[in-house]
């Protein structure tokens, strides 16, 4: 008899909705059930243009995946064969769609979910175990102290950053300690290198001095000419220069530029021989004898343009510094000098011609004056005999 009565109960209060529903519309899961996905066609036509799944259960990030797939293969601008604005500006129009529809979704599903997290957290376990997780941080519900964890990580990760770069600028200016300290170590070196060359110079001098080698020099006992037409140069470092170029020294750069300008002498010589020997222009056999003589000048210049090198090493001075040779140059240089010299010779060969014409003309005039006078000194005689 009370089961029935039960019964009745159960169907009155579900046929009223007075007594039964109540319990299941504060229930999470009827509220999930009753908050379904019901999507109309217009939206399921958007994510079939989208070609991602009619349900709806597609992420954010999905749906801007497969936008951005599609755009590339139909926006106009694209280039691509399957190129078509119309489609494209539906694909936009169901992108915007779906997006709308999943602003408006989306947070109602969150909201659903940190109730089932409050829920679930009350029904699993006393109060003061909501803080064993998170190192005991934070405070409010689960998503909160998860959210209030993750800014302390963030922030522990910040400092942890900071302290970090600190490091990395007290090890580093350390690092530039220790190179000050071995750079000072290196020049002290250096320093006492020097003095002890310069004890050891003063030694030899002394010795020699001491056997005689100074006595027979000539000047000895006189004092040296100073030059007064550099008065900005240091006088002892002027005349130390002198003196040793008096005894033929010359530094590196010196005798290396004058190996550089030797060289380079030679090679623009064997040049203009070469090109003024044949013609302008030139034959087919003259234009191989021409490009054999570059080719084999080749191997010349490079080593001319390694001394070039070696040179800016040593020069005193920037603005003493050479550039490379180049074979280019250097064949327009020896054209431009073959045809200056047969222009030259042209001009030799004409200035013979007129001056061997001068001395004809000067040997017919004297041998006409003396037939002249030979005649007239034969009539003078015809006629003193008659």
């Amino acid at each position: 008899m009370s089961v029935c009565l039960h019964l009745l109960r159960g169907c009155s209060g579900f046929h009223h909705g007075r007594w039964l529903l109540r319990p299941f519309r504060r229930s999470v899961a009827f509220r999930r059930l009753s908050s379904g996905n019901r999507i109309s066609r217009s939206l399921q036509e958007s994510y079939r243009l989208l070609q991602l799944p009619a349900e709806g259960h597609s992420s954010p990030a999905q749906v801007r995946d497969a936008y951005l797939r599609l755009a590339k293969l139909y926006h106009p601008d694209s280039g691509e064969a399957t190129a078509d604005a119309a489609l494209f500006a539906r694909i936009e129009e169901a992108y915007r769609t779906v997006l709308t529809h999943q602003s408006k979704t989306r947070p109602q599903e969150g909201a659903t979910q940190e109730e089932e997290e409050e829920e679930a957290a009350r029904r699993a376990a006393p109060q003061h175990r909501h803080y064993l997780s998170y190192e005991g941080v934070g405070s409010g519900t689960p998503s909160q102290r998860e959210r209030q964890y993750r800014q302390i990580r963030v922030d522990r990760a910040a400092e942890q950053v900071l302290s970090y770069r600190q490091r990395e600028h007290e090890r580093a200016a350390a690092a530039e300690g220790a190179l000050v300290e071995r750079d000072t170590r290196q020049r002290s070196r250096k320093i006492k290198i020097t003095q002890a060359v310069e004890r050891l110079v003063e030694d030899l001098i002394q010795e020699s001095m001491a056997r005689g080698d100074f006595r027979n020099l000539g000047g000895a006992g006189k004092p040296l000419n100073k030059f007064q037409h550099n008065p900005y140069a240091d006088p002892m470092t002027h005349n130390l220069n002198r003196i040793l170029i008096d005894n033929g020294y010359q530094p590196p750069w010196v005798v290396t530029q004058r190996d550089i300008r030797e060289g380079a002498a030679r090679l623009r010589g064997r040049l203009l021989d070469g090109r003024a020997r044949l013609a302008d222009p030139m034959t087919l056999a003259e234009q191989e004898q021409w490009e054999g003589l570059c080719a084999s000048m080749e191997e010349e210049l490079k080593k001319l343009n390694k001394m070039v090198d070696n040179y800016n090493l040593i020069v005193p001075m920037l603005g003493m510094q050479m550039v490379h040779f180049s074979m280019a140059r250097e064949t327009e240089r020896a054209q431009r000098g073959a045809e200056r010299r047969r222009a030259d010779l042209l001009g030799v060969r004409e200035a013979e011609r007129q001056r061997r014409k001068e001395e004809k003309k000067k040997t017919d005039s004297a041998a006409k004056t003396r037939r002249k006078t030979s005649g007239l000194l034969t009539w003078m005689q015809r006629l003193l005999r008659l």
